[in-house]
Parts: structure tokens; C-alpha cells; sequence
């Protein structure tokens, strides 16, 4: 029976049309073209009916009468002869499906009457359903070795074709196809030995009359085989739970076949095309589960009408109609969004049975969308989806099945020509995708299509040249960009010859290309990147760098020994642009050679002019600043702000000038040290004229004008010039000297780097300094004149009996207070600081002039303290709690100090002066070193317990040969100092050791003296060493001083209580070798001072003592 079907065989992948299902012999090769470049051998296809001079209308008229009419019929001949559900889920009538395609061809009724009675009158299809039988899976296994050779019989009847076949048989039949059906009719696959899981891809047309009341029906047997007795034992021997299924068969007919399972489908209820799997159905229930096959049903025309489009297969009528639907949905939408691939549901279903009833593949119903839509992607807006959606599913389906020749150059055709338009696209992709966020994505799903379609093995196969998407890609951008060049320049062409309206042409191209640029390297370079791998910015740099230089070249050159100020001025834009596009260069991915590397030398000539204009611009604007300047604060308040706006005005105006800096970036270093070398000097220039013309400033507006408006303008100024001052300071920073030096560190040496620019800087800014302290003297003359006369009016003798110092410093105070708020108000701190410290050293010197021409003894006491007490209030009032002069600078000065030691002492009393004589003298102790007149050894200890002080004299060394005999005779004497402090302490005396000069004493002594008096100030042990001489004098050994406050028991310990007194312990005598000292004579400044009170017993007897001392001191003796 197999012989007799008309099936097809699924495993066969060579697709054909259904007007070539005869036709042999198609010759499988391809284009000879592809032995050469696609670009150079494929040439788009030009089908053109019409001649060019065609007017519209007739042009219209054709169109209609000889593509859309014969499409049309075979849509209505679709709609007549449609059978089976589509899979759209509305259900549009025949009525619906007629308007809509009315509406699609725009056919008026008339035509639509003609062309449906034309339609009617054809010769109907003959209806068919082709079935394939792809598998099966579970079935019931009918042979004694558990398996089954299963295999299928089909057939299609129809109901009253059913009905009399079965009135036919005796007895009801339980299979329809085996017994009811006619055997003409019934299709039978092949059989598949031993398996439950059978594949067969067998596919059979079934022909049928009317859709109403016919059914689908498949039969599953089993095929038995007649076998011998032997063979059944053997089986019987092999598997023993057979015995059941051979008592079966033993019972059945001989080479009966098993029933397997059936499936019954009415085909009403199909849809086109379907591809399910159906449970096989039991005769009975004794097995209900048997398994399920794999059927693909669809509906298809045999024997249509070929006279509706003569000439036209089923495939192409099928792009046709594709491309009508979807321009009459498209001119249906009302927004200007992109189409992404719907149709209305009349389309889909019409498609869908066009496609069935003609048995067209999904392969050629994708690659008939792929035709269609690629060309509407050339004249609509088309979502880049739906290209690369059927690029994949052509791609799927290549690898499944083949083409035939005819579909497969179309295919290429079609990919070819759409390569050609996106690379065309891709050169203007400036005016077509620009650099907006609803155009750029457009440009990069352009290109992942162009990726996609040389991606496909299709492309591959039908263009097997060597084709490089990548060189494409560059080779259009260059070319594009060319054009868009060649365009821009043919706009922006100079009307005249002039050399400034060339120079303004060529500034206005070059702002082009710089825009262009920088388009490039923010928005397309990241598409074309991360689509194809093409670095879009450096092949667009490196042609405009060539075309650029060509121009530039080429303008320059006509301005050779003509330049002037106004060409230079028109030239400086046309540098900038030009070092902009140069600074992008550090995005190249590939670093070369590029011809605008050294453009700077084209402008050498114009340099001069462009730093001429800026420096006169600056100092015009600068003078202009001054003039309306009338030196005021700019802001008062909490945040004051105390320069005037002309310091605010030029330090705007001067920025132009470092940004000239910044904007020239000249490359060469040598020139660019020299242009840094001009560039301070204009502004040290501007910053020294502006000093000039605010002092004159000053003259005017201070001639009208009181003493008080003058002292605020000056202060002003001053503060003008400060603010100035920072500025400059700041200059290095904004001219990047530091980077500078770095690039001319191989041309320029240090030291003349460094002997020029900052030089320069120095130079004017130590003519602001001189200007500031010049302002600043001025001032301060009216108050150091003030200061020296309230000062001197505390001297006179007059007062110094009436007033307190606190009285008569206070006139003093308020006046500096008063002046220095009033200062402090109107100057910058620096420049305040700067006021302050002349004043402060005025002060001290008028302060020390006063103290030192005292024309009196009497009152000097109380003339100093004065003056001490008026010295400290001006150290408070110049310091401010920390918001004025540092303590260190107020206290450095050589006149302060001598003004505070004379002050200081003056000041003291003669008991005071003698402490703070004995005080000096312990130190002087603590630092002499050596032992030049020997030394002597103490052991010292304080027992607080009875308030006595215990000196033991050890021994003294090294003394000096007093006698003829060249030896001495020296004995140590205590004495407990200053004598105020220790009233009733009588001196102790060691015994006299005889011609000794390391005489060993070891004597005690001890002082009844308080821990009060101990510690006073000034308290010390004198220790004199004489030697003993009988008749005269005794002579002068040495002396040597010990601080009471440091022997132990006296200095206060962590275990003294709270009245630094412990009774329990004793401190441990420590020992001390102390070298003996001699007074230098008339050197001690105390002792002049003591000796000039003549009129105080206490203190001549004092100086009286310590100058005989002094007079046996060696100290002053010259060795012979």
C-alpha cells in the first residue's frame, strides 16, 4: 500500500516550492561572482516594468493592474477555498477577511465584485491534509519478547463514505481503517522491528472532498510474523514469563497483526497546521494506556488555479503579499515609532493560510519576511528586532534544510544589498544617526545587524569571498567622512579673496570638525566599538588630520610677509581650535605620525601680536578699573571684605592673561620658557603701573576730603596692595611653573630658570612690599609721634608723687586701643601685623630713651615701675589675648630687653636687688666649669625635724700659692646670704691649715634656720675660701655659691605633706665639689645700680663689701 501514497519523506532537506515538486535537475551551485569580492560582484537586482518617464498615475494604474490585482485573487481564492482553524486566537469571518484586504489593496467595491466573480468561476483545489508520522513513544508490546513491529495506517473518511462501509460488514468492526475503509485510501507506513519508541518522519497527502464531516483516522498494529515451532520453543526456553503472550498467539490466527491503538480527529476541529502528540485510544479497556504518537497535520491546496498569477509561484505572491500588509499597517499607525513587526490579526490569519494551503516552509515564509522587510527597512523606520529575529531564524533553519537555487540567490541578493545599504547608512551615519539618545542606538543596531548577517552560515555559503566587516566599517567612516568634509568646506567657502573672510572661513570649518570630534569620541566611537570592533574616533582623528593640515597648509601660505594685528587676531581662534583637536589625540588607540604634530610653527608670526593684544587689553581695563575705583571697602559686616573693587577688577582682568598660558600650551619647551618669561613680565608690568595709578588715585580723591576720609582711603590702598601681593604669590600656581620645569629641564638650566621667573616675581613684589610699608609709615607717624608724648608726660616730676602707674599709663591705653581698633577695622591682618610691629618697636624705644634720661636719682624707683607697669599693658594691648603679635616677636628685640632688665631692676628695692644679685651669682655658679682656683668639697643635709642646717667641709684642692714660700695657709668661711634673711646667723669659720694647697678640713657646722628662710629667694651658702696671714689682710682664695633650695631636705620630696614638712625621716647628706669663683670687677649691672642709691646705708655697705672682694679677684689680673 506504501506504494500507492503519494508521500514525502521529512529527512529529505531539500525545500522546493510547491509549482517545483516536479521539476529535476535544478543545478546546484553558486554565483560565479563569488570568486571575487561580495562589493565587487553582486549587483542589486533592478525589476523595473516601467519606463522612467512614466507619469505617476499610468505608473499607479500598472501597479495595480499587473502586481496588486493577480495577489489579490489568489487572497480571495485563499479565502474561498480556506479549510482548518488559523492560530491567531480571533476568528475573522469572510465578510471581515474581504474588507480588510479591500482596505490593504485599496480596490474599490467594483473591482472587488469583478475579481471575486473571476475567482468564483476558477476550478476549485483539490483539498488535502498532509500528515506527517513522526514517532511514537510507550506503546504496548505485543511480542513475546516484550517488544512490538509497530506500524501505521491512515486514511481520511468522510460520513456517509463511513457510514456505508460499515452497513457493508456482517458483524460491527472494531478498527475503521483496516476494515471499514477503502483500501485506495489507506496510507501505511513502514515497520519498525522490536522497539516500543518507533520513529518513522513519514509524510503522506491525504486527499478529501468537503472539510464538513470528515474525519482523520491512524491505525497502530502490531506486525506478526508466521514463525516456526522450534523458534517458539526457543523463545519459550529464553524467557519463561512469556507463557502467558504464547498462549495467546497460540490461540490467535496465524499471521493475524495486534492492534496497537487508534487515533480519531475530526478535521473541522484542526487547525492549519498542528503539531501535537495524540494518545492512541483502546478498543477496549483492557489496556487504556497506550502510549502516544507524534503527529504534524496541515492543510494544503493540490491542483490550484495557476491562471490567478500566472507567471508568479506560491513564494514570491507570498513576499508580496507580506510587503502590501505591512505598508497598509504601517500608513494605518499614527505614531512615528519604529514598526516592530505586528500586523493586524486579518493579516496573520490571511498569511498563515496562504502559507499552508500552499505548503510554503517556515524556512521560505522567514526568508520571504527577511526579503520584505529588509527592504522596507531602506525607506521606513523599521525596529532593528525584527531584521535580527529573522536573521536567526534563517540561520536555524539553514542548518535544517536547503534552499533552492532560485530562494538562495535571492537570499544572497537580498543580504548582499542590505549590506551595501547599511555601509552606505554607515557613511552618513553623521546626518542620519545623530549624537542624540533616541538616534545612537538606532546606529548600533544597525551595525549588530551588519555583525549578524556576516555572522550567518548562509552569508557565508552564497558569499564565500573574503569579506572583512571590519575593513567595511572603516573604509565607509573614512569615506563619509570625506564627503561631510568636502561638504562643510564647500559651505564655509570664502565669498572673496580677502585673507581675513579665508581666515574666518577656515575657523568656522575647523569649529566643525572640532564639534565633529568630539561627537566621535563621546557617542558614536562607543557604538561602532562595541558593535564591530571599530575604533571610529581614531579613523575619523587621523582623516581630519590629514585634511585639516592640508588647509591649514595651504592658508598660511598666503599669508606669508603679510601678517598685522587684525590677521593675528583672526588666526588666535583658528589656534585654538586647532590645539583642542590636538589635545585629543591622547584618546588614540593607535599612536602614529600625524601631519598636525608641529601646527604650532605655522604660527610663530602671529605669536607677538596675540600677546601684544592681551597685555594692552589688560592694562586699558585695568586703568578703566582704577578711575571708577573710589577706595572703599567692598564689604563691611561680619565677613568683611576690605579691599576696594579696582584690586578685585584687576586680578579678573590679569586672569585672561594666565589663561592665554593655558590655551597656547606651546609644545616647543624652549619657546615655551621664553613666552613663560614674557607672560610674567606683562603681568609684574600691569601689577606696577596699577600701583602708580591708585596712588594717584589717592591723591585725587584724598584733596577734598578730611583727615579722617584720607586715613581710610590710605588704609584702603594698603590693603588693596596686600591683596595684590597674595595674588602674585599665588602666579607660580596658576602657570604651572612646576610643570614647566619639568618639560625644560633638558634646554633650560636651573639656575637660569630659576634666576629669571622668580626673579621678576621678586622684583615686583618687592615694589608692592616697599609701596606697603611706605603707606603703612605714613600711618603710623602721627601714632608713634602721640605715643612718645603721652610717655613722656608720665616723667615729669610733677606727677610722679600724684598719680598710680595705673593712672598714669591710662591716657596711654585708651588712645592706643581707640587707634589700633580703628586700624584693625580698616586693615587686612597682614598689613595690621605689619602696622603693629614698627609701632610696638617705636614704643619700646621711646619707653627706654624716657627711662634712661632720668635727670634725678630721687623717684627713679618709682619712675621705673611706672614705666614696667606701662611696658606691660602695651605687651597686652600689642598681643590681644594671641589676635595680634606673638609673644616671641613682641620679647626678641635687643631695646626690649635691656629696657626690661633696666626697668626690671629699677624697679626692685636694695634688699630685692640684693636677691636678685645672689641669684645671678648661683647662677653663674651652675654654669662655671673648670677649677682655675681650685675647689672645695661640701657634704650638706637639712633635717626638718629640728630646722638645722648641716654643712660639713670636706677638704678644697687645687688652691692657689698665696706665700712667698709658694704655699698658703687657707681655712673656709660659711656665710648664709642675703644677710636681710639671716639676721642673727653668725658666719662659721674652719680651722687654719698651714702651708697646704689641698688642705683636708673635715669639719661640721650647723644653722638654726627655718624651711621659710631656706627657701627665699636669693638664699644661698656663701663659701669663701682665705688664706690666714697675720699681720695683713687675709687673701683671697676663691668663692663659690650653693642654693639653699637645692640641699637635700630643703627641695620639697612627693612624701613632704601638705605643709612640706616630714618629722619621721631625714633627708640623705648629699656631697658637692663646687669650684671657686672670682668676681670680675665693675661687671655686675646690680651692684652699679646698688652703689648709685647713695642715700641707703644698707646698700653702700653692700656694694662696699663686694667691691673690696672684687679688688682681690685675679679675674681681672693680665698673666705676664
Amino acid at each position: 500500500m506504501s506504494t500507492q501514497s503519494e508521500s514525502r519523506d521529512a529527512g529529505n532537506n531539500q525545500l522546493q516550492t510547491p509549482e517545483q515538486n516536479q521539476e529535476q535537475g535544478i543545478p546546484q551551485k553558486f554565483s560565479p561572482g563569488n570568486v571575487r569580492r561580495l562589493g565587487l560582484t553582486r549587483k542589486m537586482r533592478d525589476r523595473r516594468d516601467l519606463k522612467e518617464d512614466e507619469n505617476p498615475e499610468e505608473k499607479a494604474r500598472r501597479h495595480k493592474e499587473f502586481e496588486l490585482k493577480p495577489l489579490y485573487k489568489e487572497l480571495l481564492y485563499t479565502i474561498t477555498h480556506k479549510m482548518g482553524k488559523p492560530s491567531f486566537t480571533e476568528v475573522f469571518t469572510d465578510s471581515q477577511l474581504h474588507q480588510y484586504i479591500k482596505e490593504a489593496f485599496t480596490m474599490t467595491e467594483s473591482e472587488h465584485r469583478s475579481l471575486m466573480e473571476i475567482v468564483q468561476n476558477t476550478e476549485p483545489p483539490v483539498h488535502c491534509l498532509m500528515t506527517t508520522v513522526k514517532e511514537a513513544k510507550g506503546i504496548l508490546g505485543k511480542d513475546v519478547s516484550g517488544y512490538s513491529d509497530p506500524y501505521c495506517l491512515l486514511t481520511i473518511m468522510e460520513d456517509e463514505e463511513e457510514k456505508r462501509a460499515r452497513r457493508a460488514k456482517p458483524k460491527p468492526s472494531k478498527s475503521v481503517v483496516k476494515d471499514i475503509a477503502s483500501t485506495n485510501k489507506i496510507y501505511e507506513t513502514d515497520i519498525k522491528k522490536q522497539t516500543l519508541n518507533p520513529i518513522w518522519n513519514k509524510t503522506f497527502v491525504l486527499e478529501f472532498g468537503e472539510i464538513a464531516g470528515a474525519s482523520f483516522h491512524l491505525e497502530m498494529w502490531d506486525k506478526d510474523e508466521d514463525v516456526s515451532l522450534t523458534q517458539k520453543l526457543e523463545e519459550f526456553k529464553t524467557n519463561f514469563n512469556s507463557l502467558r503472550r504464547m498462549i495467546k498467539e497460540a490461540k490467535k490466527e496465524k499471521g493475524t497483526d495486534d492492534f496497537l491503538g487508534r487515533i480519531s480527529l475530526k478535521l473541522q476541529d484542526l487547525h492549519c497546521t498542528e503539531d501535537n502528540w495524540y494518545n492512541l485510544e483502546p478498543r477496549t479497556e483492557t489496556y487504556p494506556d497506550r502510549g502516544q504518537c507524534h503527529l504534524n497535520t496541515k492543510f494544503i491546496h493540490k491542483s490550484r488555479d495557476g491562471t490567478l498569477s500566472a507567471g508568479c509561484n506560491a513564494y514570491t505572491n507570498y513576499c508580496g503579499i507580506l510587503q502590501q500588509f505591512v505598508h497598509a499597517y504601517i500608513s494605518n499607525q499614527q505614531s512615528s515609532a519604529p514598526w516592530k513587526g505586528a500586523l493586524c490579526g486579518e493579516a496573520q490569519t490571511l498569511l498563515e493560510l496562504y502559507a499552508t494551503q500552499n505548503d510554503l516552509s517556515p524556512f521560505l515564509q522567514d526568508l520571504a519576511k527577511w526579503v520584505a522587510y529588509s527592504k522596507l527597512y531602506q525607506s521606513l523606520e523599521v525596529d532593528s528586532s525584527v531584521l535580527l529575529q529573522q536573521l536567526t531564524s534563517i540561520e536555524y533553519h539553514w542548518h535544517q534544510q536547503e534552499l533552492p537555487y532560485q530562494q538562495k540567490q535571492e537570499l544572497g541578493d537580498s543580504l548582499h544589498g542590505f549590506l551595501q545599504h547599511g555601509l552606505y547608512l554607515v557613511s552618513k551615519y553623521r546626518d542620519i544617526f545623530p549624537p542624540t539618545p533616541r538616534a545612537t542606538p538606532k546606529l548600533r543596531a544597525l551595525l549588530r545587524i551588519l555583525v549578524q548577517i556576516c555572522k550567518t552560515q548562509a552569508f557565508q555559503k552564497l558569499n564565500p569571498a573574503q569579506f572583512e566587516l571590519h575593513e567595511e566599517v572603516c573604509e565607509a567612516i573614512q569615506t563619509g567622512t570625506q564627503e561631510w568634509f568636502s561638504i562643510k568646506k564647500g559651505l564655509h567657502q570664502p565669498m572673496t579673496k580677502d585673507l581675513s573672510e579665508i581666515v574666518s572661513a577656515l575657523s568656522s570649518l575647523i569649529r566643525e570638525v572640532e564639534e565633529d570630534i568630539k561627537h566621535n569620541k563621546d557617542t558614536w566611537n562607543k557604538e561602532f566599538v562595541s558593535a564591530v570592533q571599530v575604533d571610529a574616533f581614531t579613523v575619523v582623528y587621523q582623516k581630519f588630520d590629514s585634511l585639516l593640515a592640508n588647509e591649514v597648509r595651504e592658508t598660511i601660505s598666503l599669508m606669508e610677509g603679510q601678517m598685522d594685528k587684525p590677521l593675528a587676531k583672526s588666526l588666535f581662534p583658528v589656534y585654538l581650535s586647532l590645539q583642542s583637536i590636538h589635545k585629543d589625540k591622547a584618546f588614540l588607540q593607535k599612536r602614529g605620525l600625524l601631519e598636525l604634530t608641529n601646527f604650532h610653527e605655522d604660527f610663530r608670526e602671529a605669536l607677538p601680536y596675540w600677546l601684544n593684544q592681551a597685555f594692552s587689553t589688560t592694562q586699558d581695563r585695568v586703568e578703566k578699573a582704577v578711575q571708577v575705583d573710589q577706595l572703599q571697602p567692598l564689604q563691611s559686616g561680619a565677613v568683611p571684605i576690605k579691599h576696594s573693587s579696582s584690586a578685585v577688577d584687576l586680578v579678573a582682568c590679569i586672569q585672561p592673561i594666565c589663561q592665554l598660558w593655558e590655551q597656547l600650551s606651546w609644545p616647543d619647551p624652549e619657546e615655551a620658557f621664553m613666552l613663560m618669561v614674557k607672560l610674567t613680565e606683562d603681568v609684574c608690568k600691569i601689577v606696577v603701573n596699577y600701583c602708580h595709578i591708585l596712588k594717584q588715585r589717592v591723591r585725587v580723591l584724598s584733596e577734598n576730603s578730611d583727615h579722617g576720609c584720607a586715613i581710610n582711603m590710605l588704609c584702603v590702598v594698603v590693603n588693596d596692595l596686600e591683596y595684590l601681593r597674595s595674588v602674585l604669590s599665588r602666579l607660580p600656581t596658576q602657570l604651572n611653573w612646576v610643570g614647566l620645569r619639568e618639560r625644560t629641564q633638558n634646554v633650560i638650566g636651573e639656575s637660569q630658570f630659576h634666576n629669571t621667573l622668580p626673579l621678576q616675581l621678586q622684583q615686583s613684589q618687592s615694589i608692592l612690599s616697599r609701596e606697603i610699608r611706605t603707606a603703612l609709615d605714613t600711618l603710623g607717624k602721627q601714632l608713634n609721634t602721640d605715643i612718645e608724648t603721652h610717655v613722656r608726660s608720665m616723667s615729669t616730676r610733677r606727677r610722679i608723687p600724684s598719680k598710680s602707674s595705673e593712672d598714669a599709663a591710662t591716657p596711654l591705653m585708651h588712645y592706643l586701643e581707640q587707634e589700633l581698633q580703628y586700624m584693625n577695622e580698616n586693615l587686612v591682618k597682614e598689613n595690621f601685623d605689619s602696622l603693629l610691629t614698627p609701632l610696638w618697636n617705636n614704643s619700646v624705644k621711646i619707653l627706654h630713651q624716657v627711662s634712661i634720661q632720668h635727670p634725678q636719682q630721687e623717684g627713679l624707683m618709682v619712675f621705673c615701675q611706672r614705666l614696667l607697669y606701662t611696658l606691660q599693658c602695651l605687651e597686652q594691648c600689642f598681643h590681644a589675648e594671641g589676635n595680634g603679635l606673638p609673644l616671641n616677636i613682641l620679647h626678641s628685640g635687643d631695646e626690649y630687653k635691656a629696657l626690661k632688665a633696666h626697668l626690671t631692676h629699677n624697679s626692685l628695692n636694695t634688699r630685692e636687688l640684693m636677691e636678685k644679685f645672689f641669684e645671678k651669682k648661683i647662677m653663674e655658679q651652675k654654669v662655671f666649669s673648670g677649677e682655675k682656683y681650685g675647689a672645695v668639697t661640701l657634704l650638706t643635709s637639712y633635717r626638718r625635724s629640728d630646722q638645722k642646717l648641716r654643712v660639713e667641709v670636706l677638704n678644697a684642692v687645687n688652691l692657689l700659692p698665696m706665700d712667698s714660700n709658694g704655699f698658703s695657709d687657707p681655712f673656709v668661711q660659711l656665710c648664709l646670704e642675703p644677710n636681710h634673711i639671716f639676721p642673727e646667723v653668725e658666719p662659721r669659720c674652719t680651722q687654719i691649715k698651714s702651708c697646704d694647697l689641698n688642705p683636708l678640713f673635715d669639719e661640721a657646722f650647723e644653722f638654726m634656720v627655718s624651711l621659710e628662710q631656706c627657701k627665699a629667694p636669693g638664699a644661698c651658702l656663701m663659701v669663701t675660701v682665705l688664706d690666714h696671714d697675720t699681720l695683713v689682710t687675709d687673701d683671697f682664695e676663691g668663692e663659690a655659691f650653693l642654693a639653699l633650695k637645692s640641699i637635700p631636705g630643703i627641695a620639697g620630696s612627693k612624701q613632704d605633706g601638705a605643709d612640706g614638712l616630714n618629722s619621721q625621716t631625714d633627708a640623705t647628706p648629699a656631697q658637692i665639689r663646687l669650684p671657686l669663683m672670682h668676681p670680675k670687677p665693675n661687671d655686675d649691672s646690680i651692684l652699679r645700680l646698688l652703689e648709685s642709691r647713695k642715700g641707703e646705708r644698707e646698700a653702700q655697705a653692700f656694694v662696699k663689701k663686694r667691691r673690696q672682694r672684687e679688688k682681690q679677684s685675679q679675674e681681672g689680673i693680665q698673666p705676664r
